[in-house]
């Protein structure tokens, strides 16, 4: 485990694979918000995808085991954090789902000249709504973990321990941080000028409508995988494919 601090903010690093001088353009993976970790990827596409490249993966702020921070999450902010952790890197992919695909995006459009290609996974893009995010956010700890997939809750289930330390992140990043009023203020992202882009949804994902016009917009490629907002879970192998063919091309 190596600690970082960035923007002020002490955040958890992980790397997997050959060093960036021997492999092919290393790739940053962000996950998403609330129930996210780094392990997200770390227990999914990190290790394939790290077989011929170096993979950077974090917590981000608040989540995992990162500082907890009461403000900061919006994308420009986790933009930035983003910008601090990556600047010994040479040109590299990105990787985000959910809230972190938003980051993603953001940060290409800042920092153009640091992104050779860009996956966003289940980008909760209009219109799927913040209204609708921050409702399903505030429901509470119970109902957000019962809202996630079979084998997610299964895992959360089987240990007490590990329960218990969702509950209480999940409480405190919706109770005690700015992270809703952050959401309900976010804007819609840009949609020109990005490098190649791969937008990967589900076929049962309410994310989807959005993510479709937005890959119109943009240009970018689209492929629609079965499965819901949580595709590192729901297909886990062809998103992993998927990924590395768009990487690789």
């Amino acid at each position: 485990m190596s600690t970082v601090v960035a923007n002020g903010v002490a955040h958890h690093v992980q790397e997997l694979g050959p060093v960036v001088e021997r492999g092919a353009p290393p790739v940053v993976m962000l996950h998403g918000l609330v129930i996210g970790s780094l392990a997200s990827w770390f227990f999914t596409a990190g290790p394939a995808l790290a077989q011929a490249r170096r993979v950077r993966m974090y917590d981000l702020r608040g989540h995992g085991r990162s500082a907890r921070v009461p403000t900061g999450y919006d994308t420009h902010t986790l933009a930035t954090d983003l910008d601090e952790l990556t600047r010994d890197l040479p040109p590299f992919d990105v990787v985000g789902h959910s809230w972190g695909a938003l980051v993603a995006l953001r940060f290409a459009h800042l920092h153009p000249e640091s992104v050779r290609r860009l996956v966003i996974v289940e980008a909760p893009l209009p219109p799927a709504s913040a209204i609708e995010m921050t409702a399903f956010l505030n429901a509470g700890p119970e109902a957000i973990i019962d809202a996630l997939p079979e084998s997610l809750r299964t895992a959360v289930a089987s240990g007490r321990r590990q329960a218990q330390r969702l509950v209480e992140s999940v409480v405190y990043l919706v109770r005690d941080t700015t992270l809703l009023a952050d959401i309900r203020a976010e804007g819609e992202p840009a949609s020109i000028g990005l490098p190649p882009t791969l937008a990967l949804y589900g076929d049962r994902s309410t994310c989807r409508p959005g993510g479709e016009a937005f890959a119109h917009r943009c240009g970018a490629k689209l492929a629609i995988l079965r499965g819901g907002h949580y595709l590192h879970l729901d297909a886990r192998a062809e998103l992993t494919a998927r990924i590395q063919d768009f990487l690789d091309g």
